[in-house]
Parts: structure tokens; sequence; C-alpha cells
């Protein structure tokens, strides 16, 4: 059994939304199992604390989570293009995991949440895929053939799937749908490195 680590931030909800669906695409895979982790919120004044498990949702992530995937989803809603900050304190803690390359020639894929249709969400994409790479993980993106891509008139690029958040509507058929394929497409990869 592979397992594949979601790993997010949600603030209003939809990325964990997101993060449900791509669950639901990895677990459509024979031997695939979702693991869904979320990360605590920061202070911009000072250090905050959190209980060990939060009062909903998924429950935090450690760095053994890390270690113990076989591929990794990141989602973040886009914060002025960028990841969200509580995202981005949780992975700039993962020093000792590229010391001992406990993430080098996994599979994984990164998706996000913009406000507005030039949110911002292909850079928030692109940025969360660089620690990825330097910590030796491999990129899995959504091909061309997902029909889902080319009809989308809301949410998804190449790079991973994406919401925008726009009438406040919650994610279109399409988004859905783009989202499961991450997650499958993850899954089926991982189960293909696995063999080696």
């Amino acid at each position: 059994m592979i397992k594949i680590l979601i790993l997010y931030f949600s603030r209003s909800g939809t990325t964990a939304e997101m993060a449900n669906h791509i669950a639901r695409g990895v677990e459509s895979v024979d031997g695939a199992e979702a693991i869904l982790r979320t990360v605590p919120d920061i202070s911009a004044v000072c250090e905050k604390t959190a209980e060990s498990i939060p009062a909903n949702g998924a429950i935090y992530a450690t760095l053994d989570d890390l270690k113990a995937c076989d591929g990794l989803a990141l989602g973040s809603p886009t914060h002025f293009g960028n990841m969200a900050a509580p995202l981005k304190y949780f992975i700039d803690g993962t020093t000792e995991l590229w010391f001992s390359g406990a993430l080098s020639g996994k599979p994984a894929g990164v998706f996000t949440s913009t406000g507005s249709m030039h949110g911002g969400q292909e850079s928030t994409l692109l940025s969360m895929m660089l620690p990825l790479l330097h910590q030796g993980m491999l990129i899995v993106g959504l091909p061309s053939t997902e029909h889902a891509l080319r009809e989308t008139t809301s949410g998804g690029t190449p790079y991973g799937p994406s919401h925008v958040a726009t009438d406040h509507a919650g994610l279109s058929d399409h988004e859905k749908t783009l989202c499961k394929a991450l997650g499958a497409r993850l899954a089926k990869t991982a189960l293909c490195l696995k063999q080696f």
C-alpha cells in the first residue's frame, strides 16, 4: 500500500475541499491511500502555539508524515501570488529532510485556490514547486490529455489544480475533476516508482 500525503493550509475551507477531492483521486487507485494533513496558523506578532490536534478537519502534519509518504500533494490559498505563510513556515522547517534525502525521488504535485481570476494562481503553484525541487522530488502536473483542463472556464492549470473563488460558488465540476486527476496521477506514479 502506498501513501500519498495531501498537505495543505486552508483558511476559508476551499483549499481543504480541494484536498478532499485529491484524496478521492488517490483512493480511486488500487493500492493507494490518501493521508490528509494541515498546518496550524501562525502569528505575525509573536510565536503562536496551537493544540496538537485541531478542533476540526485534518490533523497537523509532522516531519514523520513527510518521511513516511510515497508521494505528496501540497496545497495553499494564494496570498499575493505565493503560498500562505503558515505552509511556508512548515516547509521552511524541513531542512533535516533535505539533509537526509528523505523526499528525494518521490512524486509531488501542487494545488491552490485564488480569490480572483488574476489572483496569482500560476505563480503560487510555481513557487510551491521550488522547495519540492530542492528536496529532490519529481514534479507531477496535469497534462493536456485531461479534458477538463482544456474545457475549464474557471480554475485549472498544467502546473496543478486551482480554484477561482468568484461569486462565492463552490468548486466547479472541472475543478473537482482536475483535483481527482492529480490525486490519481500521483498515486499511479508512486506505484510505478515503488517497483524500482
